[in-house]
């Protein structure tokens, strides 16, 4: 056979065995998916599982703080706590000294030199009395004016003086003593500021009306507290105010 006619006829069968092989791969192809599909899925598609490193750290949580819920009016609402158990004791009131003269040394040698400085009548020598403290004691919301001014200016009728008598009668009342074991730890003087003003005995409510009048007392029934000036001194002897509460 010519070398032309031979290499024709070579080529010819390589075409015609490309062909069958195509043919024959495209038959078999729904077959190879069918038996190997999740195989084949996995050659086609390459995932990849991210793990963070072992010192990596969580985002902060966000403030988990919850307000009070407010009621219709404006106030918080508080949870009550449930009653104590049957023959458990009741919960401890506030702490009155009967007897003045077992207060603290300190203490009672403040209310000693606050009394006797009230007693002259004159609002230079308390207010002398007020500096030597250390700190000025607490006399006004505002602190902004001299102690005997702001006085004079509340009580004009007696140029401020009336404000010596009622420190004077409160100072004469039993004190209560508050947030015992802490810095605020304070001597506060009359003891029935913190008491509720709706349970006052009528022994109380005698010592209550020589610092109020009837209509101050029906207001602070209104309010449900007492609403006056207050007394308090650290148990170091500090006089830490002389305040209306409001």
């Amino acid at each position: 056979m010519p070398l032309r006619a031979f290499t024709a006829a070579l080529f010819t069968r390589k075409r015609v065995n490309t062909f069958v092989l195509a043919r024959a791969m495209v038959m078999l192809a729904p077959l190879l998916l069918l038996a190997g599909g999740g195989a084949f899925a996995q050659l086609k598609v390459r995932t990849e599982t991210i793990r963070p490193p072992a010192d990596a750290t969580m985002p902060p949580l966000a403030n988990q703080f919850v307000p009070p819920a407010q009621d219709g009016g404006g106030s918080a609402r508080t949870t009550e706590r449930a009653p104590p158990a049957s023959g458990a004791p009741p919960a401890a009131g506030p702490e009155i000294a009967t007897e003045i003269s077992r207060l603290p040394p300190a203490v009672l040698r403040m209310r000693d030199r606050i009394l006797a400085a009230a007693r002259t009548g004159d609002l230079q020598t308390l207010l002398a009395l007020m500096k030597a403290n250390g700190s000025m004691p607490v006399f006004s919301h505002t602190q902004k004016q001299d102690p005997t001014a702001y006085w004079k200016e509340n009580y004009p009728d007696s140029d401020g003086v009336e404000i010596l008598s009622i420190l004077i009668t409160l100072l004469e009342t039993q004190p209560v003593r508050v947030d015992p074991g802490t810095p605020q730890e304070t001597y506060l003087w009359p003891y029935f500021a913190r008491l509720p003003i709706k349970a006052l005995t009528p022994a109380q409510k005698v010592e209550l009306f020589r610092v109020v009048t009837g209509s101050d007392y029906k207001e602070m029934l209104e309010r449900g507290r007492y609403v006056f000036y207050q007394v308090g001194i650290g148990p170091d002897g500090t006089w830490r105010y002389f305040l209306a509460s409001e």
